[in-house]
């Protein structure tokens, strides 16, 4: 392939079209949705569902596709066909999506449900074959810079544009604008995408037994990961049940919180363990550094990802504002933390080159916890704001200086295998924290109805504990050379 300057774009852009959507759905649309068809009381617990089978779904289907896109012999490239009929397949299930919100009650939700599920499988059909552009057509000299473009397509490009567009729009009651506006720029990033020159694959793929076996590997991780998580969901809700004879809010308070972050530890130090044994076996014995880093990978994912996930029905609760004019509030939020995250995980690439991994992820999630208690404080969006700065600029510190801890950590000619592992933890961080937490914030919710806030409070200050925790797990880390 001849490269230009155009090629780093039309390599690249259809990130843009994947963020823009995932922005607009998860944070914005979905829960939005899900509060119409469910109310007030359920509508935390079922959105919780609906992440956890989706991000399930999601990592298995990118898993499958990729893999599918490698082994491609299409005449009009390995990858491009997986992308332009995943997205004519994404606007089918959008439309679905769309056409839900004119339904009401559980009929509404399950059609948004199935929708949602398929709309992960087709989605990442595109999305697997994607990540598979770079590595195919530029040359190892110059992929540094087509990955800084893509960072770019990314994470702030897509949030800026959410936040001025499509947030403006739900935020006005137009919800179908919103969809409308992401479908089409998920279509013409597509578009754009179809300029890529790709050529067949000449060489014969490898044995599909070979290419089956890490997948299975994968399915049985994500098999029992999510039997953990869902186990934990009802624990707390056992717990919920059992606490029915108290009348005290400080005790009910306490006691939820404290089950609730016992539930989430125990999903990310369990989940954490299986994955490794399964995917590594015996070989974690020799090196549990590896295993405590993706314990605090995890841990603090749980959280920075879902203070997102509940930002709308938060920021509702607790300024008390109507449905969808929490939308431009979150929007505006997930700006602010988009920026901090951009400008941090900048700077941090040149910290990490000068002082220790480890002691910049161990800041990373201190700031990410005193930043969650200033966002809780009080409910005044302004402080709020300054919470999320300070989030923001944690988290863009975490990505740098964890992966940076991570990739010293494992055997260099296994490093697809050990790292592949970070993968689960990203899509189990929203699983764990949705799943669980959900029942929490709509228990307090009816128990507690004159504080419509608290549930949220105390969902997010769990959150909190567990950057805590991400710190905590970093004293049973050897960070090699230190």
């Amino acid at each position: 392939m001849k490269l230009n300057w155009v090629s780093y774009i039309t390599v690249n852009i259809y990130y843009l079209g994947l963020s823009t959507l995932s922005q607009t759905m998860a944070p914005l649309v979905v829960p939005l949705l899900v509060q119409q068809f469910v109310g007030e009381q359920q509508k935390a617990t079922l959105y919780g569902t609906i992440r956890l089978w989706g991000l399930m779904v999601a990592l298995l289907a990118q898993a499958l596709w990729g893999m599918l896109s490698d082994r491609s012999t299409s005449r009009l490239g390995r990858r491009r066909p997986f992308i332009f009929f995943g997205t004519l397949a994404d606007l089918g299930f959008i439309a679905a999506i769309g056409f839900s919100a004119g339904l009401s009650g559980m009929n509404g939700y399950w059609l948004l449900f199935a929708a949602y599920l398929l709309l992960q499988v087709s989605s990442n059909a595109a999305h697997g074959a994607q990540q598979g552009l770079i590595p195919d057509l530029a040359p190892e000299n110059r992929r540094g810079r087509f990955s800084a473009i893509k960072a770019l397509f990314e994470v702030p490009l897509p949030v800026i544009l959410v936040s001025f567009t499509v947030a403006k729009l739900i935020g006005a009651g137009n919800m179908g604008g919103g969809i409308l506006v992401a479908t089409g720029v998920l279509t013409l990033s597509m578009l754009l995408t179809m300029l890529v020159r790709e050529e067949p694959l000449q060489e014969k793929p490898p044995a599909l037994r070979e290419a089956w076996s890490p997948f299975l590997r994968l399915v049985l991780m994500t098999g029992l990961f999510t039997a953990i998580i869902l186990g934990m969901g009802e624990v707390v809700k056992l717990a919920g049940r059992l606490m029915e004879g108290i009348t005290s809010t400080t005790r009910l308070f306490i006691i939820l919180g404290a089950v609730g972050l016992a539930a989430m530890a125990l999903a990310v130090g369990l989940g954490v363990w299986i994955s490794v044994r399964i995917s590594v076996g015996q070989a974690a014995r020799n090196n549990p550094s590896f295993t405590w880093w993706v314990v605090n990978r995890l841990a603090y994912l749980v959280g920075a990802i879902n203070l997102t996930t509940f930002v709308v029905y938060f920021l509702q609760a607790r300024l008390s504002l109507p449905k969808e004019k929490a939308a431009g509030p979150a929007a505006t939020l997930m700006l602010i933390v988009g920026v901090f995250i951009m400008v941090l995980a900048l700077v941090s690439g040149w910290l990490a080159d000068r002082f220790s991994h480890k002691r910049l992820v161990a800041i990373a999630g201190l700031v990410a916890a005193l930043g969650t208690l200033i966002a809780i404080l009080a409910p005044d969006l302004r402080i709020i704001y300054i919470g999320g700065c300070f989030i923001g600029a944690a988290t863009g510190i975490f990505y740098t200086a964890n992966w940076a801890l991570g990739t010293e950590l494992i055997p260099k000619a296994e490093a697809g295998r050990y790292l592949g592992i970070s993968n689960l933890a990203g899509a189990g961080a929203g699983a764990v924290g949705a799943y669980i937490g959900g029942p929490i914030a709509d228990y307090l919710t009816v128990r507690v109805p004159e504080s419509p806030g608290l549930g949220y409070v105390l969902l997010f200050a769990i959150y909190g504990a567990l950057f805590l925790l991400s710190v905590v797990a970093l004293v049973r880390v050897k960070e090699p050379g230190k």
